[in-house]
């Protein structure tokens, strides 16, 4: 008789969550999604009461970092992750045997993370090798972050490179996500929301505004007040004002005094 292997999934974007439930619907093997949460504090208390066979989870959730929750819960199973993150951390996951899916991924490469969870699976040793090592990487990297000093932009014509202090603000628009330099002009970025790009970038110097804008601290010319609980926020080259909603109205002015 064949065993059911237990699938936990850690994502809080709806869209991403349907992806990985079709893909994990379209497996050979016989599988159940044991739970899907969106939260540090929900998978802490999930993990805590139920044994499952692997994790499939983003790194960035709406309450903090995945990382945290590993930091209160002991692994007991393999993690595939679903991620935005550059090379840095991808060459880290893959070196203790973790594999990742960068977003947007292909239903071939969730299959050919799948297969590498099924080898070790069947491997005791290895399976307690990669659990210690995605252990000490994990707290390696909660005491380590990195953040994106410059962005690589690809056209049909060539590719090129976007350092992060020439960044005015960043756009998201319809899926797609832009930037915004000093000198006027756009660029298209590799993300699809602006979520992915915040998790890149250090919260000392870019702060989300609202739901389409994500401003940088050195480019703000001047604030004025718009309406009663929100700002209007004017950034060097640009005419146009960007409104904070007035969910982050209090955050922005506790940021600009940091």
């Amino acid at each position: 008789m064949t065993t059911m292997i237990k699938i936990l999934v850690i994502e809080d974007e709806i869209p991403a969550r349907n992806k990985l439930r079709r893909f994990i619907e379209a497996l050979e093997e016989p599988v159940q999604i044991a739970g899907e949460i969106n939260s540090v504090e929900g998978a802490v208390a999930f993990l805590r009461a139920t044994d499952i066979d692997l994790v499939i989870s983003d790194i960035e959730l709406q309450d903090g970092n995945a990382f945290e929750i590993y930091q209160q819960v002991s692994l007991k199973c393999p993690i595939i992750f679903t991620t935005a993150y550059d090379q840095f951390w991808m060459d880290a996951f893959e070196s203790n045997g973790i594999d990742y899916l960068m977003k947007p991924f292909s239903q071939e490469r969730f299959q050919k993370a799948w297969d590498k969870f099924l080898r070790l699976r069947h491997s005791e040793k290895d399976r307690d090798d990669l659990l210690g090592n995605l252990s000490r990487m994990i707290e390696e990297k909660l005491a380590e972050k990195k953040y994106k000093k410059r962005f690589t932009i690809h056209t049909h014509h060539d590719v090129y490179f976007l350092d992060i202090e020439n960044i005015v603000f960043f756009q998201a628009n319809d899926g797609v996500v832009f930037a915004f330099d000093q000198s006027g002009k756009k660029h298209i970025l590799g993300y699809s929301t602006l979520k992915e790009l915040e998790a890149q970038l250090d919260p000392q110097e870019f702060f989300r505004i609202n739901r389409s804008e994500l401003i940088s601290k050195q480019h703000i010319e001047k604030i004025e007040r718009d309406t009663r609980n929100t700002l209007a926020v004017k950034m060097k080259g640009y005419q146009n004002y960007y409104r904070t909603s007035q969910s982050n109205t209090p955050a922005l002015k506790e940021w600009l005094d940091a």
